[in-house]
This record gives structure tokens, sequence and C-alpha cells, in this order.
């Protein structure tokens, strides 16, 4: 029987008008993804402040939150472990271009809003987008 984690992380959707910022990275079984940048929660920290640090960190912008959005939560496997994964979402606006992504991601993009649930390789991700698009047509919590 596999031990069970409990791991908890957080992230941003990034809008800046009508384009959102993705990242591109590899996953655990060597595939590439698009996705939203995020990263786990260090001891001690905040879940916006993860968030806001994630972003920086993936994507070389600093950002500030706009609005909570829902969490997502699932399962994988690592080495071994059953892992039950949160991610605490956060809409987010671009402030600054302050570096470039680290060294996991191998690219950064912004995507126009139209095209990204075509570009993003979660159902999870694609729902929180549809979300983020419903938010902003209402003009509730837009950036």
């Amino acid at each position: 029987m596999s031990r069970t984690v409990f791991e908890f992380s957080a992230g941003g959707v990034v809008v800046d008008g009508e384009r959102v910022l993705l990242v591109r990275t590899t996953t655990l079984r060597g595939k590439r993804v698009w996705t939203f940048p995020k990263g786990l929660i260090e001891a001690g920290e905040a879940r916006q402040q993860a968030a806001r640090r994630e972003v920086e960190e993936e994507t070389g912008y600093r950002c500030e939150v706009v609005a909570e959005l829902p969490a997502s939560r699932y399962w994988f496997q690592r080495r071994g472990e059953r892992v039950r994964k949160t991610v605490y979402w956060f809409l987010m606006r671009p402030v600054q271009k302050v570096g470039e992504h680290d060294a996991e991601i191998e690219a950064v993009a912004w995507v126009p809003l139209a095209e990204a649930a075509r570009r993003l390789s979660y159902t999870a991700d694609r729902r929180l987008l549809r979300l983020v698009q419903q938010r902003l047509a209402g003009g509730a919590a837009g950036p």
C-alpha cells in the first residue's frame, strides 16, 4: 500500500487586457504541457504571497492579486506515493517585468484569451480559464 502525501500550492491566472500568461513545462512522466504558473507554498508563507512569488519565479513578472479563484484538487502518483494536491488560484495582473523564468520552465507565452483554451493541457485549467473569462465579461474582479 502506498503512502498518501498532501501538498499545497498556489498560482496565478495572469491577465493583461485580452491575453493570459501561460508556461510550458515537463511533467514527471516527461510530457510537455502548457499550464498556469504555480508552485509549492513554503513554510510560514501565506497563499497569496506564495502565488505572487511562484508567478514571478516562473515567468519573470511581478504581479498583483486581483481576486481569489476556486482551488483545484487532484491526485497523482510520484515515486510510489499517492499525492493529494490542492492548488490555490488567484486572478492577477502584471505590474512589472523583473527578470526571466526559472530553469524548471521551458517557455513563457502571452496568449490571446480566445486561444488559450486550445493551448492549455489540463481540463481543470480550461475550466479555470472559462471562469476567469466569465468574470471578465461580467466586469466582476477583472483586471
